[in-house]
């Protein structure tokens, strides 16, 4: 006999924007109103978390931080979906950006599916489109590119030979999510394959929020302007002939500020959920 649905609660995978809380979209403030529990990813504008959630939800950090830090296992964050959502209640999962891009949300729908919660996905503004909005570049203007593609390059075996041969050639606006760190190797991947000149890099950290700051530099320049340079984290990269509009169009002055808008995982909320903390932390040590 096929498992039953043992709940009537519910898990809302929502997507809050890339920073700027003003970009989470009403269908996800609604939710959040709504919500009993929230389980919040790094990425999440801690003033959504304050202004939006409804009084008396539980807010639990499961924030992930890539190759430093802390990070939360996938495994507790689908345990703790299905534990709150068993015992009846709405839970939000919250993730920064858009929930489909470039995230585990493949896992989460699996394990709800296969206990047979019910779950409702709500879309939001991805990094890509937000940092390109408020960098002044168009990702598709017109007579510049006709298309835009997201990629992700934190490890050599992503990307093989014949597909940077590809990247290098097209006229496609590349936006590389994840890879601020591994740029040095982007660069040289498309700079060995010939990609024009005329195609410029610019570099989004902490996209839309008030610590933004872009950056932009020639790729053939980058070895002697960039070579081993840190950005703060997130930071997206825009590759292709759009860059250059960033110049006449920006529209905010950059922060010239190194400080994070994102506290690491460690330091992610305020006394206010210390109790989610701490239980979110005992799941982590019986795991």
């Amino acid at each position: 006999m096929p498992n039953q649905p043992i709940t009537t609660g519910k898990v809302i995978i929502a997507g809050a924007g890339p920073g700027d809380p003003e970009l989470l979209t009403v269908k996800a403030l609604r939710a959040l109103q709504q919500a009993d529990v929230v389980l919040a990813d790094r990425l999440v504008s801690e003033q959504v978390l304050v202004e939006y959630v409804r009084s008396g939800a539980e807010i639990i950090p499961v924030g992930k931080q890539c190759r430093r830090g802390a990070s939360t296992p996938q495994e507790i964050i689908n345990e703790l979906m299905l534990e709150h959502a068993s015992a009846g209640k709405l839970v939000v999962r919250l993730k920064g950006g858009d929930v489909s891009i470039f995230s585990n949300v493949l896992d989460e729908l699996q394990v709800l599916k296969d206990a047979g919660i019910p779950y409702e996905i709500i879309p939001g503004v991805t990094a890509a489109l937000g940092a390109a909005a408020y960098a002044g570049i168009p990702l598709t203007a017109r007579q510049y590119s006709t298309a835009v593609r997201f990629l992700t390059f934190y490890r050599n075996e992503v990307i093989d030979e014949n597909y940077w041969k590809e990247l290098a050639a097209t006229d496609d606006t590349l936006v590389f999510y994840m890879s601020s760190e591994t740029l040095d190797g982007v660069v040289s991947n498309l700079v060995k394959n010939g990609i024009s000149a005329d195609k410029l890099l610019a570099v989004v950290e902490q996209a839309t929020t008030p610590l933004q700051n872009v950056q932009v530099t020639n790729l053939y320049d980058y070895a002697q302007n960039w070579q081993n340079k840190s950005f703060v984290s997130p930071a997206l990269v825009i590759i292709g002939k759009v860059v250059a509009l960033h110049e006449q169009f920006a529209w905010i002055a950059n922060s010239h500020s190194s400080e994070s808008y994102f506290k690491p995982v460690a330091k992610l909320f305020t006394a206010s959920t210390v109790v989610a903390t701490e239980k979110a932390n005992q799941h982590v040590s019986r795991a």
